[in-house]
Parts: C-alpha cells; structure tokens; sequence
C-alpha cells in the first residue's frame, strides 16, 4: 500500500513542478512578447519566437530534476525518470541549436531582403543561409538521436560491437547512403560556390523557370507556367545547365523578325524607341535594331532591349514583337514577308501525249 502511496505522491509531485514551469514559462515570455514588441531590433522578437519551445522543455526538465530528490520513490523509477530526463536534455539542446540557427537566417533574411530590384546579394546570402540551415539541422539532428541512443545500455553495446568492425560497417553504411551523402555534400557546395540562387532564372532539362526552393536534397524549379520542375542536387553539380542572372538580374530581351526586303530598317528602328520610351518595362539603356541575317525569301531583324529582370524581360519582349507587328500592319503592309512566283508567258506547249491501244483478249 505504502508503495502505492509513494508511486502517486511522487506523480502528483512531478506534474505539479512540470506545471509550475510552464506557467513561469508562459508568464515569462508574455512579458518578453510585450517588450520586443517595444523595440526595432529584428533578432529580438526571432530569438523569443524560435526560443520558446526548448526554454518550455528545458523548464520542464530541470523543475523536475529539482524536486527528485525530495519525491518518495523507488530507485528503478529514479533511475528511469534520471534517464528519461537525460535524453530529454540532449533533445533540448539540439532543439536550442537549430533555434539559434533559424535566428541567425532571420536575422539576415532581414538584413538582406529579395524584394527589391537589385536582390543579387539579397538572394546570394538567403541560399547560403537556407542550405546551411537545413544541413546544420540534419547534422544535429543525427548527432542529438545517436547521442541519445548511446544512453541505452542495449544500444551502446551494439555500437561497440559495430565499432569492433568499424571499416565492414563503414563501408555498408556508407554504400547504402551514398546518395543522401552525394546531395548533402552537393548542398554545402551550391550553398558556397553557388551555382544557382533562390529566384534565379533558369534553364533545366528544357524548360524555363525560377529557382523556388532549395532543399538538402533537390531544388524545385517553377516553370513559367507554374508547373514544378523537382531535381537533385547533384544535378546542378554534375550537369550542365543555363543561369540567366548568374551576375546580375538585369537581362537583354531579344525579339526576332523576318521581314521582306522592302522593309524600311530606319523607320522600325525609330518605331522601336518609341515603343520603348512608353512603357516602364524598359530600363532605359539598350535600344538596338539590326539587320542580323540575310536570307533567299526575307531578311532577318533583331531587336534588343534591357530590362530589370527575367519576369520583365520577357513581357517587354512580348511587348515589342506585338508593337512592332501591329506597325508595320498599319504603316508598311509591304515589308511583312511575300512569297514570289514567277510564271513565264511565252513557255512552248507540250507535246501531245500518243496512246497505243491494248490488244484485244484472245488475238
């Protein structure tokens, strides 16, 4: 009966320190919540955000660990609960560390922000940061549950064990990983040289689109008509592929029109920086038109045009190729494209044809 007894106070002693924690918890960072509010420092108010949950379980576990001793209990269940709260620490700490690295990526998403027209660097530092980020959390992630896994007298024997055959077991393991090691190493190497970048444009497998996400493991590309184009990460390393704003997210669109030879090349040159000079998608620095091939049934042309990146660029394209159609429909109908025959008048007539006739059957 005593044991009974000692079993529910113990409880009823355990919950109620676990309960007081996160009511100091909760009050605490109410308080906290009222006061970043105050400031203008964008780390603050990260911090208490991201903090939150491994301050509630380290509360939690330390409250706990302060009231064991006083807690009538049996020696296996101190020993249990001692254990149970070990592997929660090391959980708490692993939570803590990838919380101070989500702090430091707001901290620079704030510092360096994308949505503004020259976001080279912006978009630069948010890859590192975003892959870093997700490899720092795998890393910890697969430290923080081998540690805890070592607590287990079961489990530390079998990592002995497999320690005693370390290069057998070493060479398996790394042979059945070999690709979840390929892509995380891939990720450190586009997060430092960097390849490609969140909002890049680019050209993968054919298609057009943006670099959206980056992953430890594969990038997703946005096609231009919202499709999701997934690939690996080894991918960017071992293939090769098109960056359109590699150095900069400023882009020269390109329009192509085969015209007669009869077209006035002046006249459309004019035409095109009047259209320019009416719209906003122009940059203002690049205005050329010319004649970039000369062929049996027409002439080539091409117009050049400088926009602020790839989105506007290739509206601005569309923008003169209509423009410019709709120009010479209006002004010059003789420049579009002519398909010419000639037919000769004075040509000889042909010969009659002579048909032989067939033989009749049974002659």
């Amino acid at each position: 009966m005593n044991s009974w007894t000692d079993l529910t106070w113990s409880a009823a002693v355990v919950v109620g320190a676990v309960l007081v924690a996160l009511i100091a918890h909760r009050v605490s960072f109410g308080l906290l919540d009222r006061i970043t509010r105050r400031t203008s420092a964008s780390w603050d108010g990260s911090a208490v955000r991201h903090t939150r949950g491994p301050a509630a379980l380290a509360l939690a576990l330390f409250a706990v660990l302060f009231v064991m001793p006083g807690a009538p209990m049996d020696e296996a269940v101190r020993d249990a609960l001692s254990h149970a709260i070990a592997v929660g620490l090391v959980a708490c700490v692993a939570w803590a560390v990838i919380a101070l690295v989500d702090v430091i990526e707001d901290v620079m998403r704030a510092k360096y922000r994308t949505d503004v027209a020259d976001n080279l660097q912006a978009r630069r530092v948010a890859t590192q940061t975003q892959v870093l980020r997700r490899v720092v959390v795998v890393v910890v992630s697969i430290v923080a549950v081998a540690v805890a896994l070592m607590t287990f007298p079961t489990i530390r024997q079998i990592g002995t064990s497999l320690l005693a055959s370390a290069g057998l077991a070493g060479l398996v393991i790394g042979m059945a990983m070999r690709p979840t090691l390929s892509n995380l190493l891939a990720g450190v190497q586009i997060a430092l040289t960097q390849p490609i970048r969140l909002q890049d444009a680019v050209i993968v497998e054919g298609e057009w689109g943006w670099i959206e996400e980056i992953t430890t493991t594969y990038v997703v590309v946005k096609i231009w008509d919202w499709r999701r184009l997934v690939l690996p990460l080894t991918y960017f390393v071992d293939k090769p592929f098109q960056n359109w704003t590699r150095n900069t997210a400023m882009l020269l669109g390109s329009v192509y029109l085969y015209l007669d030879y009869r077209v006035p090349v002046d006249d459309l040159r004019a035409e095109l920086r009047r259209i320019l000079e009416s719209t906003e998608l122009w940059r203002g620095e690049v205005c050329v038109l010319q004649v970039s091939d000369a062929r049996e049934q027409c002439v080539e042309l091409r117009a050049l045009a400088d926009a602020k990146d790839s989105g506007t660029a290739w509206d601005l394209r569309c923008l003169i190729r209509e423009k410019l159609i709709a120009y010479l429909q209006r002004q010059h109908p003789d420049a579009l494209p002519h398909r010419r025959v000639e037919l000769e008048r004075d040509a000889p007539a042909a010969a009659p044809i002579t048909r032989v006739p067939r033989p009749q059957s049974g002659v």
